[in-house]
């Protein structure tokens, strides 16, 4: 941030795109700002890494803060807000959040020298399923178009990367990056309106033309490359966002229609693109190069009968697909693709019959020579891109909580006059009365009857999935997630409104149901956890049910990370989602069905966050299977996925972690994992009781919460279409785990990913046993790892500075007094079971990344403090609320995985 002038921190220096960015910003803030900003942001800039640093003397220099106006504060924070998002950039560039080892090749080395070869790889690949699920959690703060300025950056760094002095249109290198961060300092930073789902829709298919479809095509060459055989598509993208109906009165039939809509029209698009530049590159003539007939039949039946093009049989066929493309895309989203077909054509009717007609072209291309042609390069991209896209683009998932389906059914057996009170009923008797219904393919409903609202929203989002079925091929819409589910019925009643829509249809002559969609059950608090074995085994003890998954060869359990950890705390959540992984594995071998595992991680500890690399191979033995999904949410799309080398990197990294989780052998024997599962339980009961005594045990808490983090001013971003609680309440029971989660990281005590764990570890006894575990268990070095980030990145001296806006001082005092302990026996415990001297020892690239934000994230906090102050005073200035939005940002942005 400082001038080319000025001298730069250490921290800083060891980077040298932060401080080429960081110098190119203070250039930009002090011509667009003003000089007395610049000299006022650089004075605060440096007192607070003096501080950081800790010079002698420094604490007792003035921080500079007081001099802010209102104007400049607003400044101000912008201007550390851009230095973080800039040194997030610089970080993604050089690799900081790259792990050794975390790519394919390196995973098949490591498991050949265990004895596992390739021949085992591509046999589990052939039946694997790993995808990315992307939802519209509220956590990201930004809007889009500063996310775009940022890559526009990235794209021009990397030219200076390949030596360039000047773009392609021969614009200044330098001159032009510093544009875009002047264009960056000049863009509105927060959302004036709230966002819709039309708009999360929208934000999410960038990521796909920008970084999922070009990417995804380009990892499997290289797999191919390195595997020595072409593997089916078993990488895919999912969605939630238009599906996921939880606690969003606004996600509906429209919206649901609205995405796969979007969706298709993102993917055709993309293809058209690819077959338009094929058909420019391909201009082999029959005079020089012999033609199956399969392309010159494809070309004949293209009606592209221009002379220019009489002896390019490639082309011609090309323009066939074109034009057939170009009517799929008018069949499937209503409009005309950006470059219409001068030729009439059939639409497809599914992607499998494009793909073989690409296949034609490759074939034909690999007849002669040596096959280079088609070998790979953007035909066999392309061809990929169909295979893992589709028409759909992305698997579209459907959620919505257990009690709205009870209510539906409650009303569709009331109203077709078979149960009066379902409600009423006890499981044993719902489960029979539900089963008697799917027994049959007679529909509850009748369009006759009037329903309530809710009965009639749910029963359109089933028809809408079922004509989605029909126009985009049944791989749009496969999951069907069930939130707080608890027992067999749960998941009888989505097969009930599946029903409903002919998604689950009974078999003729004896043979299983057919489920067109999958229910699946999110396991979410720790009692869920518990009991999700049982419950499945009863499910799977139905005989349609059992018939229904043999015939499917899978099926789906989904664990919740957020609302465990907000139950129960981190450690006993981290050790309940282990055990019930775990637990279910006999239960599905039992049933002779693969287990899907599908995580529900956030970005933030706390809700699963941390190294993905680490944290896919710390599952239990035998519960990968080399399937599995993952949820990526808010801030984490744009920082994991948002330029193309940052997505490739952590997609590579997620596949060879599930190779290794798959294939590898056990780590530890079998006497020392039944000790370090019974240490474990200890530990978790432990932590359990430390973390559920301070938050649901103690008068008050509730209040202080609420009052010493900024919970009431995130709820007010325009940051999501969702809202912040379940309820209208003001319960801790209620409340969303993400601003849960997200208020404790903004007041940097993160409580969630630490607390009760300092507790476990002091009073658990034999030490030499807990630092055995640490240093040979992946589960725990994982979970300790995590923790360590999140101990690093809380500053309890900082947290301190929001207890002011405590109106019970008394209160205040007593709660912080049993954090700051906590605190400091989480930090105590953990350096001596690792055998580190300091938080991050063995983690440089990482410690020198947080200390390189501390210091830009001090002086925000303490503006923050002063703001809410001001705001729970009255003051009405809308700056205020500004500031405070624009400081939430800025320290979410600093902190990275804040939700």
């Amino acid at each position: 941030m400082e001038s080319h002038a000025q001298q730069t921190a250490p921290a800083i220096t060891q980077n040298p795109d932060i401080r080429y960015l960081g110098r190119l910003l203070g250039d930009v803030i002090r011509a667009y700002g003003g000089e007395k900003l610049y000299q006022q942001t650089e004075y605060i800039r440096s007192a607070s890494v003096d501080r950081a640093r800790g010079l002698h003397g420094a604490d007792l220099t003035d921080t500079g803060l007081d001099a802010l106006s209102l104007d400049d504060t607003l400044n101000f924070t912008r201007g550390f807000m851009l230095f973080s998002m800039l040194a997030n950039l610089a970080e993604d560039r050089q690799g900081v959040a790259a792990e050794p080892g975390a790519d394919v090749a390196s995973a098949l080395q490591r498991l050949e020298s265990q004895g596992v070869g390739r021949d085992a790889v591509l046999d589990l690949l052939a039946h694997s399923l790993i995808v990315p699920v992307l939802t519209a959690h509220p956590t990201e703060v930004r809007r889009k178009s500063m996310i775009d300025h940022k890559n526009r950056i990235a794209d021009l760094m990397h030219l200076k990367d390949a030596g360039r002095t000047e773009t392609a249109d021969g614009e200044n290198l330098d001159e032009a990056i510093f544009r875009q961060i002047a264009l960056l300092w000049q863009t509105r930073p927060l959302r004036r309106e709230k966002l819709f789902v039309a708009d999360e829709i929208e934000n999410v298919l960038a990521y796909f033309r920008d970084s999922f479809l070009p990417v995804l095509p380009a990892l499997y060459a290289r797999w191919e490359r390195v595997l020595g055989a072409r593997p089916q598509s078993f990488l895919r993208v999912g969605s939630w966002i238009g599906g996921d109906r939880d606690g969003n009165p606004f996600v509906q039939a429209p919206q649901l229609q609205y995405a796969l809509k979007r969706g298709a029209a993102a993917a055709i698009a993309y293809y058209l693109d690819g077959v338009h530049a094929l058909g420019a590159e391909l201009s082999l003539s029959t005079e020089l190069a012999h033609v199956p007939q399969a392309v010159l039949d494809l070309a004949d039946a293209s009606g592209d009968d221009a002379l220019s093009r009489k002896d390019e049989p490639y082309r011609r066929a090309l323009s066939g697909i074109y034009a057939r493309l170009a009517a799929t895309c008018v069949s499937l989203t209503g409009g005309q693709p950006a470059r219409p077909s001068a030729l009439k054509g059939e639409p497809y009717a599914s992607p499998a019959d494009l793909r073989h007609d690409l296949v034609v072209v490759a074939q034909g291309l690999a007849s002669e020579g040596n096959g280079a042609l088609a070998s790979g390069g953007a035909l066999g991209r392309l061809i990929r891109a169909v295979e893992t896209f589709g028409f759909h683009l992305a698997t579209l998932d459907m959620r919505q909580n257990s009690a709205v389906h009870e209510r539906v059914v409650s009303e569709l057996l009331k109203v077709a006059g078979v149960e009066a009170d379902y409600l009423a009923l006890d499981e044993y008797a719902r489960i029979a009365l539900l089963r008697r219904e799917l027994a049959n393919n007679r529909p509850l409903g009748s369009r006759f009857s009037a329903y309530s609202d809710e009965t009639a929203s749910e029963l359109a989002i089933v028809h809408a999935a079922a004509e989605a079925h029909r126009l985009y091929g049944p791989q749009c819409i496969t999951h069907y997630i069930i939130s707080m589910a608890q027992s067999v019925s749960d998941l009888l009643e989505v097969n009930i409104l599946l029903k409903e829509a002919g998604l689950w249809r009974v078999g003729d002559n004896g043979d299983p149901p057919h489920a067109a969609i999958m229910a699946i059950p999110l396991f979410e608090t720790i009692g869920d956890l518990d009991a999700a074995p049982k419950i499945m085994s009863a499910y799977f003890g139905l005989p349609e049910i059992a018939g229904v998954v043999k015939a499917r060869g899978h099926q789906e359990v989904m664990i919740g990370y957020s609302d465990s950890n907000k139950d129960g705390g981190y450690i006993t959540s981290t050790w309940g989602l282990y055990k019930a992984s775990k637990a279910l594995e006999p239960v599905f071998a039992e049933a002779g069905a693969a287990m899907q595992l599908f995580h529900g991680r956030g970005g933030a500890v706390g809700r699963g966050g941390g190294s993905a690399f680490a944290a896919i191979q710390a599952q239990p033995k035998g519960s990968v299977q080399g399937r599995i999904r993952i949820t990526e949410q808010g801030e984490v799309i744009a920082a994991k996925f948002g330029t193309r080398d940052v997505a490739m990197t952590n997609l590579e990294a997620t596949t060879s972690a599930t190779l290794l989780a798959s294939l590898e052998p056990e780590g530890i024997s079998e006497r020392d994992a039944t000790r370090f599962a019974g240490a474990m339980d200890e530990l978790s009961n432990s932590a359990f009781a430390a973390y559920r005594d301070l938050v649901y045990g103690t008068d008050g808490f509730r209040d202080f919460f609420r009052q010493l983090t900024p919970i009431q001013e995130i709820a007010g971003l325009k940051i999501g279409s969702r809202p912040a609680s379940r309820k209208k309440s003001s319960r801790i029971e209620d409340l969303r785990a993400i601003p849960w989660v997200f208020s404790w990281a903004q007041a940097r005590v993160m409580l969630p990913g630490w607390y009760g764990v300092g507790q476990a570890l002091a009073g658990f006894e034999d030490k030499a046993l807990l630092a055995d575990m640490a240093q040979h268990w992946s589960f725990l070095k994982s979970a300790l790892a995590n923790m360590e980030m999140v101990l690093a990145k809380s500053d309890l001296g900082i947290a301190a500075r929001y207890l002011p806006l405590v109106e019970d001082q008394g209160l205040a005092d007593s709660i912080f007094g049993r954090i700051r302990e906590g605190w400091q026996a989480a930090h105590d415990g953990l350096l001596q079971a690792t055998g580190q001297s300091r938080l991050l020892g063995k983690n440089p690239s990482l410690e020198t990344s947080i200390r390189l934000r501390l210091p830009y994230i001090e002086p925000l906090n303490l503006l923050q403090v002063e703001l809410l102050k001001r705001h729970r005073a009255g003051e009405d200035d809308p700056r205020i609320k500004e500031g405070i939005e624009l400081s939430i940002n800025a320290i979410a942005t600093a902190l990275r995985n804040s939700g």
